[in-house]
C-alpha cells in the first residue's frame, strides 16, 4: 500500500509471517530460540511445533506446523484488553507490556488461536511479539534466524520486493480461521487441514517433553467423537483445492515425485508425499470421484496429533467468573425489578422497599467486585481498569457501569435511612431500572468480544442475560416477600414464571438450534451430552426451571414463591457454570 504526496512516496509497513510447511522438518529450533531470546520459563511457549501423522505403517506421513500469534490486522485481543497492555503497532506487530497487564485473561478469551498464556513467573499475559526489540534494531525475529530450512519467512507484506511478498504471490497459502475476520498476518504454504484446524485431530492428555511442571488442565480438550461426514462436507464446500497423485510406481507418480524433489522438498516427512495433499498451485482436484468423495477420502486418512504442547486457555475463566455472572444477575435484578414494578404501578411506591432492595443489590454487587478482583492474576492492579482504560474493551465499560451502579445504590441506601422521598421519585426509579439493566447486559457484549468462544457469539445473548437478571431479581424479591414485604409475593411469582419461560426458550435458541461453526456445535453438545450434561439437565433445567414452575403451579403463597426462587437461583448458577466453562474446553490450537 503506497501513498503519494507530491514527489514523495511513503510505504506503510505491515510485518507478517509465512510458514512453509513443505520445508519444516519439526526440529524445534524456532521454539528453543524463542524461549532463549525471551528467557521464557519451562512449560510455556510463544511459538511451538505441532506434529500431525497420517496413514498406516509403512505408508505414513508426518506434517509439521509452527503455531504462534497471528499478529492480526483486526486483533480481538487488543480490543478486549482493558488496560492497553496489548496494542497494534504502526508496523502491524501486535505487542504487549507486562508492566501494564492486570492478568484478567480477557485476551486469552478474545484470541481464536490460543496464542496467549499467563506467564507463571510474572503472572501477566505473554505471547509472540515478533521479537519487536530485534526488529527495532534492524534484525529478524530469532525463530527466522535459526530455522535451518528457511521454513519461517518474515517481512513486510506491503512491500512487493520482499521475500514474503514474493512467496505470497507465487504460492497458494492458507490462514487459520479466516472466518473470524481477524485478518491474520500469518499464513501457511501447504497448510494441511489436520494441522491448522484443531478439531480435525483428537488431543492427547500428555505429550512427551511438552508438559508444564504443574498440572495442565486438559479435561474436555479431546475430540473423541470426530464427525468425519460433517468435516468432509465442510471441506468440500470450502474454496480449498486439493489433488490426488497417481498410484505408487506409475509414471505420473514418478514425474510428480521428481518435480517435488526439484522443488526443494527437504524432508521425506515434510508432507509432500501425502497421497491426498492440498495443492499448492491452486490446481483443480482430479479423478473420477466427486469433490465430496475426495474430501472424505482425504480426511479418512485419520490424521493423528502426535506432538503438541499444553494449551493454556482451558478454564482460564474459572469459578470466579461464573460465580460473578451469577451474583451480578442477582444484584442487577434486585435493583431492576422493584423499580420496574413501582414504575408500572404494579406495587405501591415504598422508600423502605426500595432501600432494602438497594441494600441487597449492593451486597451482591460487592461480592461481584470481590470475585472480579480474585480472578485477576495481578489483583493489586485492579484499579488500572478505571485509571488506564481502553475504551474499546467492555471490561472497562462494565467497570464504569458497576461503579456508577454502586454509587447510585449508596445514594439510595442513604436516602432510605434518611427517609428521603426522592428515592421513589419516577426519575430515581428510572435511573435504578436503567443501571440495573446495564449492570446485567454489559456482560453480553464482553462475551461477544471473546472471539475464541464461538458459543458466546449468540445474537440473543443481551436479551438472555437481561432475562436471567429478571429471573434472579424475581427470585430475590420472592424471598424478600417471605420475610417482610407481602406486596412482592404475587408480582414476584408472575415475573419469575415469565422469566423462567423466556429463559428456557432462549436456552433452546442458543443451544439446540443449528450453529454457524463446528466449535459452537461441539460446545453445545458438551453441555447437553458431554461432561456438563448432569449440571445442565439436572441443575439448570430440572432444578432451575421445571421445579420452580411446578412449585408456582401449586400456588402463589409466600413460602411457595420463596421456595421457587431458591430453586431458580440454584439452577441459574448451574447454567452459568455450563455456559462459561464448556466453550473454554474447545481446542483452539
Amino acid at each position: 500500500m503506497r501513498c503519494s504526496h507530491a514527489n514523495e512516496v511513503s510505504t506503510i509497513t505491515n510485518y507478517g509471517f509465512v510458514i512453509d510447511n513443505r520445508r519444516c522438518i519439526g526440529c524445534h529450533a524456532c521454539t528453543v530460540a524463542c524461549k532463549a531470546e525471551h528467557d521464557d520459563p519451562i512449560g510455556v511457549n510463544k511459538t511451538w511445533v505441532k506434529y500431525i501423522e497420517k496413514g498406516e505403517f509403512p505408508n505414513t506421513n508426518r506434517n509439521f506446523s509452527v503455531i504462534r500469534c497471528n499478529h492480526c490486522a483486526d486483533s480481538p485481543c487488543t480490543d478486549v484488553c482493558p488496560v492497553t497492555a496489548l496494542w497494534e503497532r504502526e508496523d502491524g506487530i501486535v505487542d504487549f507490556d507486562t508492566e501494564r497487564c492486570i492478568g484478567c485473561k480477557a485476551c486469552m478469551q478474545g484470541c481464536p488461536y490460543d496464542a496467549l498464556y499467563i506467564d507463571p513467573e510474572t503472572s501477566t499475559a505473554a505471547k509472540c511479539n515478533y521479537c519487536s526489540h530485534r526488529v527495532d534494531s534492524g534484525r529478524e525475529p530469532a525463530c527466522v534466524t535459526v530455522c535451518p530450512e528457511d521454513a519461517i519467512i518474515a517481512g513486510d507484506l506491503e512491500n512487493p520486493e520482499t521475500e514474503i511478498s514474493e512467496v505470497k504471490s507465487r504460492q497458494e497459502t492458507q490462514a487459520r480461521k479466516p472466518e473470524k475476520g481477524t485478518e491474520p498476518n500469518l499464513s501457511y504454504v501447504n497448510g494441511d487441514e489436520g494441522s491448522i484446524t484443531p478439531g480435525t485431530t483428537a488431543r492427547e492428555e500428555h505429550y512427551m517433553w511438552s508438559d508444564a511442571p504443574s498440572d495442565i488442565e486438559v479435561e474436555g480438550g479431546k475430540r473423541e467423537d470426530f464427525d468425519i461426514e460433517k468435516a468432509a462436507k465442510s471441506l468440500a464446500e470450502s474454496d480449498v483445492t486439493f489433488s490426488r497423485s497417481g498410484s505408487a510406481g506409475s509414471d505420473d507418480s514418478k514425474v510428480e515425485a521428481d518435480a517435488r524433489a526439484d522443488g526443494g522438498c527437504n524432508s521425506a516427512n515434510c508432507g509432500c508425499n501425502d497421497d491426498a495433499s492440498f495443492a499448492s498451485d491452486g490446481g483443480v482436484a482430479t479423478g473420477s470421484s466427486g469433490r465430496m468423495e475426495e474430501a472424505y477420502e482425504l480426511l479418512h486418512e485419520e490424521a493423528k496429533r502426535v506432538y503438541d504442547v499444553g494449551e493454556d486457555h482451558y478454564a482460564s475463566w474459572g469459578w470466579e467468573v461464573y460465580s460473578y455472572t451469577w451474583t451480578k444477575s442477582i444484584s442487577a435484578g434486585a435493583l431492576l425489578l422493584p423499580a420496574l414494578l413501582m414504575l408500572g404501578g404494579i406495587i405501591e411506591t415504598s422508600i423502605t422497599l426500595m432501600g432494602v432492595s438497594a441494600l441487597v443489590s449492593g451486597v451482591f454487587l460487592g461480592l461481584t467486585g470481590i470475585l472480579l478482583i480474585l480472578d485477576l492474576d495481578q489483583p493489586q492492579r485492579f484499579h488500572w481498569v478505571l485509571l488506564r482504560p481502553n475504551w474499546n474493551s467492555w471490561l472497562v465499560k462494565g467497570a464504569y457501569i458497576i461503579s456508577a451502579a454502586g454509587a447510585w445504590i449508596g445514594l439510595l441506601v442513604v436516602g432510605w435511612l434518611l427517609e428521603v422521598q426522592a428515592v421513589v421519585h419516577p426519575v430515581s426509579l428510572g435511573i435504578s431500572a436503567i443501571l440495573g439493566a446495564a449492570t446485567a447486559v454489559y456482560t453480553a457484549f464482553l462475551l461477544s468480544q471473546s472471539k475464541g468462544r464461538d458459543l458466546w457469539q449468540s445474537p440473543a445473548m443481551p436479551l438472555h442475560i437481561f432475562v436471567q437478571a429478571v429471573v434472579a431479581g424475581a427470585a430475590t424479591t420472592g424471598i424478600m416477600g417471605l420475610v417482610a414485604f407481602d406486596q412482592l409475593v404475587g408480582p414476584s411469582a408472575m415475573a419469575l414464571a415469565a422469566g423462567l419461560v423466556a429463559h428456557v426458550v432462549l436456552i433452546a435458541s442458543e443451544i439446540f438450534t443449528p450453529h454457524q461453526t463446528e466449535d459452537a456445535e461441539e460446545a453445545a453438545a458438551r453441555i447437553t451430552k458431554g461432561r456438563f450434561k448432569t449440571a445442565f439437565w439436572l441443575g439448570g433445567i430440572v432444578v432451575g426451571i421445571v421445579a420452580p414452575l411446578a412449585v408456582l403451579a401449586v400456588g402463589a403463597s409466600a413460602p411457595l414463591v420463596a421456595a421457587a426462587g431458591v430453586l431458580a437461583l440454584i439452577g441459574l448458577f448451574a447454567f452459568e457454570y455450563c455456559w462459561i466453562i464448556a466453550p473454554q474446553t474447545i481446542s483452539l490450537a
